[in-house]
C-alpha cells in the first residue's frame, strides 16, 4: 500500500468502513464462527494473510522505528488521538484490512505478536496501545481466600481446581498432597516427595496444571528455598533481572507483611513489576499426543530427537525425560520406571546436564525441573549420573565429524553395557540442529546404525531435501519417523552465546555436596576460589600432556593458548588411546569390545556411586601408558609444558574408546619457575585421585570454545555491586531517619572509599578495559594491541551490556 497522505488514508478508511457495515448485516448470522476464541494465549505468531502481506510492504519499518524508541518509556495514559493523527490513520487502515480478512490479530504491537479476541475488545484502537504492552495469560486461575488453605511469608498452600493452571516465577519447592499435577511434562502424585523448580525469565515459565484432583482439585504446598544461584547476578549482568522481585497482585492475595518468598504468583504478563515479556511454556497438541504414546513403548523406547535450529528439540526431550520419569502412584518414593532412562545428548553447542563443549551419556532418576543453566552437571546430582563423557572442543560437531560420530557410538556402546544393570531403561537421544550437509549424512548414518524404535524431525516445512533422507534412513531401519510442528520462541531474552555463558558461569559456582539433596552456588568471583597447583614435569607429574585440537601449533606459544582458557581434564585410560581414529568412523567390528570395556566402565561407575574403594580394581600399568604418551610430547622451550600432539597436518583427539573427560576447567595460571599450573575446577578431587588409583593418566585438552569472558568479569561487577549495595543501604537509612552517630557515619565513608578502590583495582586489570557510558562512546583512540583480547564492559549492572 502506498501512502497518499493523510486525506486518502481517511478517504479508504470511510469507504472500508461503509463496505464492512454492509457486509455485518450480510452475514450477521454467521458472525459467531469468526470470533470464536481459545483461553490459551497464542504462543506462536500467525500466518499473515495475502492481503496483510500486501499492506504491510512500507509501514512495517516505520512500526519498528516507533517501537525502538517507546520501549524505553511507557505511557501511564493513552495517547491523544490528535497528537499524531497521520500514525493512528495508518494503524486504523491496516486494522481494518486485518478484520475483512477475518484474522483476530492485533496489529500495532510492539514486538508484531498476536492477543485472542477479548484482549483486542479490551483495548479498542491497536494504534493508541503504549507499543510493546502486549498482555498474555500466564495463569488460568486466579487465587481467592477460598482457594487459600494456610499462607505465610515462606510457603503457600493453595487448592487448583481440575483442568485449570497456575504459573509462578522464581525458584521453589513444590509438595503435593492432595491429586496429580503436571508441571514441565512430569506428573506429580501426592507424595512426602518435594521437587525444586527454576524459573526464571530467561525460559517460557513452567505451568501447573491439575490433572485430576479429590472433589475437584488439587492441593499443593509451594515452599520458599535457597537463592543461591540468585547471587550469581552479583558477578554477571546475564543473571540480573531473571527472577522475582517485588511481590505480584498475585501475591497481595495470599501474602501479609513483609516479603520474603523466592517465588511470585503471575496471572498475566503484566503483573510483573519489571515488564518483561514472560511466557507460559504450553506444548502443541501433536508434541503431547507424541510423547503420551512415546512413553506407552516403555522398555523397547530407543527416541532419536532432530530438527533444525531453534525448533524446540531441548524442550520436547526435557518434557519426554520428566515424563518417563514421573513418580508412580503406587510407589511414591521411586519412578514409574524404576531402571531410570538413558539421556544420550549429542549436542555439544547446548547439552542439559554438562557444560558446553561436551557430549555424554547420563542415567536419570528423577525429573529434572529447571533450564540447563540450573543443573549444568550431574556430579553427586540427585537427578542421576554421568556415565561417561567426551570432550569434542567445540560448540559444533562440524569441527571434526569423524571423532563426534565415533565418541558417539561408545556412548552407545556404554548405554548396551547399562542395559546389563538395568535392563528396562528406555533411552532419549537429543541430536543438535546441525541437519544440513555433513550433518545430514551424520545424522542418516545414526539412524541406521543406532538401533533406535522411533525418529522425531521437528519440523513439518522441511526443507524437503533434509526430510526425504531422514525418512528414507528410517525405512532403512526399519523404523517410523514422526514430524512435530516446531515451536519456536518470539522472545529470545538471551543469545546462544550468552546462555553458554549462563551455563558455564553456572558450573564453576555449583557446589553440588553429598550430603545436601540440591546444589549451592557460590557468590565468590573466581579469582577467590581455591585452586589447585599441578605438576606438569618431574616425578610427581600430575598432567602428562596438554593436547590442542585443530591445527598444529609452535610449543613455544603453548602458554599463551592454553593461560585463561578453558581446558577439558580428560583421563586417558590405556595406550590404546594414541591412535589414528580418522578412517574408523564406522566401528561395528570391535563392538564386542567395545562393550566388555563399557561394561568395566559402567562397574567403576557403579562402584563409585555405592561408595567402594578402586583399590580392587585391574588397572593398566601407567609406566608404559606414560612413555607411549612421552612419544608424542614435545616440550616448550622456556616453560617445559608437554605439548601433545597425534597425526598429521591437525591434532587427532585421543580415541574415545581408552579416554573420557572427568569435567572443565579453568587455566588461572602457568608457573615455569616451579614447573606448575593453577587450576580452578569444580571437579570433586575424589574423581582425580580415584582415576590416578586406577593407573590413569590425565591430559589438558585445550578446544575451540568461547572465550570465559564471564570469568575475566566477574571481579569489576563483584566490587560495582558491592559498592551499589553499600550507597543503597546509606541512602536508605537516611530515608528513614537512621543516619546514626558521627562514628558510624565516618564508618560508612571509610568503607565507601575502600569499596570504591576495589572498583577501581578490578577495572585496571590488563584484560579488560571498562568503557563509560555518556551518551555516544568517547574512547581515546588507541593504538595497536600488543597480542591481548580485551574485554570491554559497561560501567554499570543492567545495562545495555546485557544485550549486547
Amino acid at each position: 500500500m502506498t501512502c497518499a497522505g493523510p486525506r486518502s488514508a481517511v478517504s479508504a478508511v470511510a469507504a472500508r468502513r461503509a463496505r464492512q457495515q454492509q457486509q455485518q448485516q450480510q452475514t450477521q448470522t454467521h458472525a459467531p464462527s469468526n470470533v470464536e476464541t481459545t483461553t490459551e494465549p497464542l504462543l506462536k505468531k500467525s500466518r499473515n494473510s495475502n492481503t496483510q502481506k500486501v499492506n504491510r510492504e512500507n509501514p512495517p519499518r516505520q512500526e519498528r522505528t516507533e517501537s525502538k524508541t517507546s520501549l524505553t518509556s511507557v505511557p501511564s495514559s493513552v495517547e491523544d488521538p490528535a497528537a499524531n493523527s497521520s500514525n493512528v490513520e495508518a494503524s486504523e487502515v491496516l486494522n481494518d484490512e486485518i478484520i475483512e480478512d477475518g484474522l483476530d490479530i492485533t496489529v500495532g504491537s510492539t514486538i508484531g505478536a498476536e492477543t485472542s479476541g477479548p484482549e483486542r475488545e479490551e483495548f479498542e484502537t491497536p494504534s493508541r496501545l503504549p507499543t510493546g504492552a502486549e498482555n498474555f495469560t500466564l495463569s488460568r486461575h486466579r487465587l481467592t481466600e477460598k482457594d487459600v488453605v494456610y499462607s505465610d511469608e515462606h510457603s503457600l498452600c493453595v487448592r487448583i481446581k481440575e483442568k485449570t493452571t497456575l504459573v509462578l516465577i522464581g525458584i521453589y519447592d513444590i509438595w503435593v498432597k492432595r491429586g496429580v499435577i503436571s508441571i514441565m511434562g512430569a506428573k506429580l502424585h501426592p507424595s512426602p516427595n518435594t521437587y525444586r523448580v527454576y524459573a526464571p525469565s530467561t525460559h517460557s515459565l513452567p505451568v501447573i496444571k491439575c490433572v485430576s484432583g479429590v472433589e475437584g482439585s488439587a492441593e499443593i504446598e509451594i515452599q520458599s528455598c535457597s537463592r543461591s544461584i540468585f547471587r550469581l547476578k552479583e558477578l554477571s549482568p546475564l543473571y540480573h533481572r531473571i527472577w522475582n522481585s517485588s511481590e505480584t497482585v498475585g501475591d497481595r492475595t495470599t501474602l501479609k507483611g513483609a516479603y520474603k518468598r523466592s517465588f511470585s504468583i503471575l496471572y498475566t504478563s503484566s503483573d510483573d513489576p519489571l515488564n518483561r515479556p514472560l511466557r507460559p511454556l504450553h506444548l502443541d497438541k501433536k508434541w503431547s499426543a507424541t510423547i503420551k504414546s512415546l512413553s506407552q513403548r516403555g522398555t523397547g523406547l530407543k527416541v532419536l530427537v532432530c530438527g533444525p535450529k531453534g525448533a524446540g528439540k531441548s524442550t520436547f526431550g526435557r518434557y519426554l525425560l520428566n515424563h518417563l520419569l514421573s513418580p508412580a502412584p503406587q510407589n511414591e518414593q521411586g519412578p514409574s520406571n524404576p531402571d531410570g532412562v538413558a539421556y544420550l545428548d549429542l549436542d555439544p553447542g547446548q547439552p542439559e546436564f554438562a557444560p558446553m563443549g561436551n557430549i555424554y551419556l547420563a542415567h536419570l532418576r528423577k525429573p529434572c525441573l529447571g533450564p540447563p543453566f540450573s543443573h549444568p552437571t550431574l556430579e553427586n546430582s540427585r537427578h542421576g549420573r554421568s556415565i561417561r563423557c567426551h570432550h569434542i572442543g567445540a560448540t559444533s560437531p562440524k569441527e571434526d565429524s569423524d571423532y563426534y560420530a565415533l565418541a558417539a557410538m561408545n556412548l552407545l556402546d556404554q548405554y548396551r553395557a547399562l542395559l546389563a544393570t538395568f535392563p528396562q531403561c528406555p533411552l532419549v537421544v537429543n541430536y543438535p540442529g546441525w541437519v544440513f550437509g555433513l550433518g545430514l549424512e551424520v545424522v542418516t548414518w545414526l539412524i541406521r546404525s543406532m538401533g533406535l524404535s522411533n525418529v522425531i524431525y521437528m519440523s513439518e516445512k522441511g526443507p524437503i531435501e533434509v526430510e526425504e533422507p531422514l525418512r528414507f534412513a528410517a525405512t532403512e531401519a526399519g523404523i517410523p519417523l514422526t514430524t512435530l510442528p516446531s515451536q519456536p520462541i518470539d522472545f529470545v531474552s538471551r543469545s546462544s552465546a550468552q546462555f553458554r555463558s549462563m551455563q558455564m558461569q553456572s558450573y564453576f559456582h555449583l557446589s553440588q555436596l553429598g550430603g545436601l539433596q540440591n546444589p549451592v552456588w557460590s557468590s565468590a568471583p573466581l579469582i577467590h576460589h581455591k585452586s589447585i597447583h599441578v605438576n606438569y614435569s618431574g616425578e610427581d607429574q600430575g598432567i602428562s600432556g596438554i593436547m590442542v585440537l585443530g591445527n598444529r601449533h609452535d610449543p613455544a606459544v603453548l602458554k599463551d593458548i592454553i593461560n585463561g582458557s578453558i581446558v577439558s581434564v580428560v583421563a586417558v585410560e590405556d595406550a590404546n588411546a594414541i591412535e589414528d581414529t580418522t578412517n574408523q568412523v564406522h566401528p561395528t567390528d570391535t563392538a564386542e569390545e567395545d562393550v566388555d570395556m563399557a561394561e568395566n566402565s559402567l562397574e567403576m561407575s557403579n562402584r563409585e556411586e555405592e561408595g567402594d574403594e578402586a583399590s580392587d580394581h585391574i588397572t593398566p600399568n601407567s609406566q608404559s601408558l606414560k612413555a607411549r604418551l612421552d612419544a608424542h610430547v614435545t616440550r616448550s622451550p622456556n616453560t617445559s609444558l608437554p605439548y601433545l600432539f597425534c597425526g598429521a597436518g591437525s591434532c587427532t583427539p585421543l580415541n574415545p574408546k581408552s579416554a573420557r573427560s572427568l569435567g572443565l576447567a579453568l587455566v588461572r595460571a602457568v608457573k615455569p619457575s616451579t614447573q606448575q599450573l593453577e587450576l580452578i575446577t569444580p571437579i570433586p578431587s575424589s574423581r582425580i585421585r580415584e582415576s590416578f588409583e586406577q593407573g590413569h593418566v590425565l591430559v589438558l585438552v585445550r578446544g575451540m570454545l568461547d572465550s570465559p569472558d564471564w570469568a575475566f568479569s566477574e571481579e569489576y561487577h563483584a566490587a560495582r555491586n558491592a559498592e551499589q549495595n553499600h550507597v543503597s543501604s546509606i541512602s536508605i537509612a537516611k530515608m528513614r531517619g537512621e543516619e546514626g552517630s558521627e562514628a558510624e557515619v565516618k564508618e560508612q565513608r571509610e568503607v565507601l572509599q575502600r569499596l570504591r578502590g576495589r572498583v577501581r583495582r578490578a577495572s585496571r586489570v590488563p584484560w579488560m578495559d571498562v568503557v563509560e557510558d555518556g551518551g555516544a562512546r568517547q574512547s581515546r583512540e588507541r593504538g595497536q594491541e600488543d597480542g591481548i583480547w580485551r574485554l570491554r564492559k559497561k560501567a554499570y549492572l543492567g545495562s545495555d551490556s546485557e544485550l549486547e
